[in-house]
């Protein structure tokens, strides 16, 4: 199946209106599916690595057909063991992905990634792929996010949890790439019989290979770590300013002042993987600035003040703040067919 053709449909008739303008009507029958959780080092793929993985190969009933899972021995500092709970003791001695490649391979052979957030997940299997001088057989995949937004289900938020209960699927280790794939799977199923029923289209939509960095994250690199990171697109329209005392919206745009106690990486991290969007700069368009000072005197937290921008601590944010992230308003009509294969900067 090729780059710029895969998965991408057009509606027609009756169908087309109020229908995304890509992907795949639910009722047609696809390879399968494969649904992938990684839990990682940090966020940059290729310098960041994968801890733990699971895959799912499903029929396109929703049925598991095979599987895989694995922690990862990645050869680096383990990162943010508070998020996945893996400390460097217990990935000593693990398998590295190079070992259990030929797995994954096999089981991702010929069908759709799904992942919710896939842009994360499928970038940090393809770079780990490079780094062992193998190609992932993966041509489309499919963000369960945007599939549940598309569904207007009612929830509060589109976080896999919240999801899980909407469909009284229990959610055990949130976190852990096995039940977090094994939750994703189960609410796959009903999620596609309700797009059938819907005939709501699968955003389903072809990848484009590139090629990714390694090596360890230096001090040197952190500058354009930063400067790819706030160039990495949000599928989010930004809602706007923060409000203290209401909850974070996906595609809020989110500066960082030096004054803050985790490290950038781990913060970008948690920026991303929640839908939000980072931005190295503070102006008119920044929803909120991590910044512990409450009346800083310099930098960005300084000109936040200055433009009325909300500050929030780096405790804040971890604690309370981006686990109670509610879902945004998507960016469809921006998607242009003819840039398919190029379409997002992190496939």
């Amino acid at each position: 199946m090729g780059l710029t053709d895969a998965g991408d449909h057009r509606p027609s008739g009756s169908d087309a209106e109020n229908r995304p303008g890509w992907g795949r009507p639910a009722e047609h029958a696809g390879p399968g599916w494969a649904v992938v959780d990684v839990e990682t080092s940090g966020f940059r793929p290729g310098q960041a690595r994968i801890v733990s993985i699971a895959a799912l190969a499903l029929g396109d009933d929703g049925n598991v057909e095979q599987s895989l899972y694995s922690l990862l021995n990645p050869g680096v500092d383990p990162g943010p063991t508070h998020v996945h709970g893996l400390t460097a003791d217990m990935l000593e001695g693990q398998p590295t992905f190079g070992d259990i490649v030929d797995h994954l391979v096999e089981l991702l052979d010929g069908r759709t990634l799904v992942a919710h957030n896939v842009g994360f997940d499928y970038s940090f299997l393809a770079a780990e792929a490079e780094l062992v001088n193998r190609e992932l057989p993966t041509d489309t995949v499919m963000c369960t996010v945007e599939l549940a937004r598309r569904l207007d289900l009612g929830t509060e938020n589109l976080r896999l949890e919240t999801l899980a209960a909407h469909w009284g699927i229990s959610q055990i280790r949130p976190h852990d790439a096995l039940d977090d794939a094994l939750v994703l799977a189960q609410i796959l199923k009903p999620v596609l019989v309700r797009a059938r029923e819907r005939k709501v289209w699968l955003p389903v939509h072809p990848v484009s290979r590139r090629r990714w960095p390694n090596g360890v994250v230096t001090h040197d690199e952190l500058r354009p770590l930063k400067a790819v990171a706030s160039r990495l697109p949000c599928p989010y329209l930004n809602p706007g300013r923060y409000v203290a005392g209401r909850p974070l919206v996906q595609g809020m745009r989110i500066a960082l002042s030096a004054e803050v106690e985790r490290t950038h990486e781990e913060l970008i991290e948690r920026i991303l993987h929640a839908g939000l969007a980072y931005t190295d700069t503070v102006d008119t368009e920044t929803s909120l600035v991590l910044c512990n000072e409450t009346q800083p005197a310099q930098g960005k937290g300084y000109h936040a003040r200055e433009l009325g921008v909300p500050l929030a601590s780096d405790a804040e944010f971890m604690r309370g703040m981006i686990d109670g992230v509610v879902g945004g308003t998507g960016i469809d009509d921006f998607y242009d067919a003819t840039l398919a294969g190029d379409q997002f900067a992190l496939f």
